[in-house]
């Protein structure tokens, strides 16, 4: 096992990993912009280097300044969290020639399952059901381009092949209208992602947001922890996650769980990962995978009691696995709900940094906060507006419910706007309360509260 390892994130994930580290007795390296001076894990490391100013392409994203705090602190491995660098193969390449271990796929993992069309494809050879599409990227030719929607079926959607984040999609409904937004989707993505391919896809005019959990190690193991339904999304960003997802037979939801351990043992992962599916009339559809830590994972941790941070690093160690598939079903239990809290306005979503003046988190059976923020923390208006997580456990699913409306009561954040008024709303909502809303519920919801 590591001795030594160096985080290279920040906020909650980077707090995460520390925890992880502290209890396997490693000790934990923690580099902070400036902006992240205060930050209470910085306070907490055993030693925390500097690497640079705020904005993140001079710090978080800056890989010589990374690798040299890894060389300088003699740490053995670097975690990457999520977000920044952690599904960047060139980064995984470097820390790896650099002699240190990535806490994370292989570099070539990464760039397979990073591009889209080549995900797609290794999806198909495995046996996962992908949603119909193109045959890879776009061709040039205009009439080729109309010939496969027509063959697909309109509405389609349009994607950048490195794209992510929600960015680099377009759904076109009209022949007219897919020639333009096939050149604008290709000029946004080589701004965005420095790769201008685009693929097409048959647009799902209701599914839901259907994940599966992954680990896999080295000796060839590997393993699904069940299913989250993130349908309650804005922009194609989550808001909620909970699992299991409520409403869907549970012997379909094995069968994808199968497939998704059966690829990565053909693929040859390693580590954390996790297999994005929409989910319409009663079939999966592949859409992509993420090759890091997810920032749902807690709720997975709370159904299955596995800690999956301590299992990525046991696996970058070379460690086996140590559960099998029929443990982690046998000891699964209960239902998990995630709020996540963010520093912004709850209906118009305009960011809110500043200094939080007072902050109480919930407590009680089954109640969970990540976060990294305390009374008196500035939280800078350099990165992304999420300041914690608020995660609950039940034995039933409205009993984790009714906990949420219970810490969503209890929780205190002053000095800044926060998300949980949309929280609290949501949590008495007829439908979300009912389960199986899709992936359009929340931005219908918020379109008709604003009427």
């Amino acid at each position: 096992m590591f001795k030594k390892i160096l985080i290279a994130n920040r906020g909650e994930i980077a707090l995460r990993i520390q925890r992880a580290c502290k209890e396997m007795g490693i000790k934990a390296v923690m580099v902070y912009s400036e902006a992240d001076r205060e930050a209470k894990y910085v306070k907490l490391a055993d030693e925390a280097i500097c690497i640079g100013p705020a904005p993140s392409a001079q710090s978080y994203l800056h890989m010589p300044a990374i690798i040299s705090a890894a060389e300088v602190t003699d740490a053995e491995a670097i975690h990457p969290g999520y977000g920044f660098l952690s599904e960047n193969a060139d980064f995984a390449e470097r820390v790896e020639k650099s002699g240190f271990a990535f806490i994370g796929p292989t570099a070539e993992s990464i760039r397979i399952m990073g591009d889209k069309v080549s995900a797609k494809h290794a999806m198909i050879k495995a046996g996962v059901p992908c949603v119909p599409g193109s045959d890879g990227e776009l061709p040039e030719d205009p009439a080729e381009i109309k010939r496969i929607a027509k063959q697909i079926g309109y509405p389609v959607i349009i994607k950048a092949a490195g794209g992510g984040g929600g960015r680099g999609m377009r759904v076109v409904h009209t022949e007219a209208a897919l020639i333009n937004a096939v050149a604008m989707t290709k000029a946004e993505a080589g701004t965005a992602f420095g790769n201008p391919a685009v693929y097409m896809e048959k647009f799902l005019q209701n599914p839901r947001h259907i994940e599966i959990q992954v680990l896999a190690d080295t000796h060839r193991n590997a393993v699904y922890l069940g299913e989250r339904d993130c349908s309650m999304q804005r922009r194609h960003q989550k808001v909620i996650e909970e699992a299991p997802a409520p409403g869907i037979n549970r012997r379909a939801l094995e069968r994808i769980g199968d497939r998704c351990a059966a690829a990565c043992r053909k693929i040859g992962y390693r580590g954390a990962g996790t297999f994005e599916f929409l989910y319409e009339n009663g079939e999966f559809y592949f859409i992509e995978m993420n090759t890091r830590v997810q920032v749902e994972h807690p709720v997975t941790e709370m159904v299955t009691g596995i800690d999956i941070v301590r299992a990525q690093i046991q696996i970058a160690a070379g460690e086996k696995l140590p559960f099998t598939q029929r443990q982690i079903l046998q000891q699964s239990r209960g239902h998990a709900i995630e709020c996540r809290i963010n520093a912004e306005d709850a209906y118009k979503f305009i960011p809110s940094p500043g200094r939080i003046t007072a902050w109480h988190p919930p407590g009680g059976p089954g109640v969970r906060v990540d976060s990294h923020v305390y009374t008196n923390y500035f939280v800078p208006p350099t990165y992304d507006s999420m300041i914690g997580k608020l995660i609950v456990h039940g034995d039933t699913r409205e009993q984790a419910m009714a906990r949420m409306r219970t810490a969503l009561g209890e929780i205190v954040v002053e000095g800044i706007n926060t998300n949980i008024p949309l929280h609290r709303e949501l949590m008495v909502d007829a439908r979300f309360v009912e389960g199986g809303t899709n992936i359009h519920y929340l931005e219908e919801w918020l379109h008709q509260r604003e009427r």
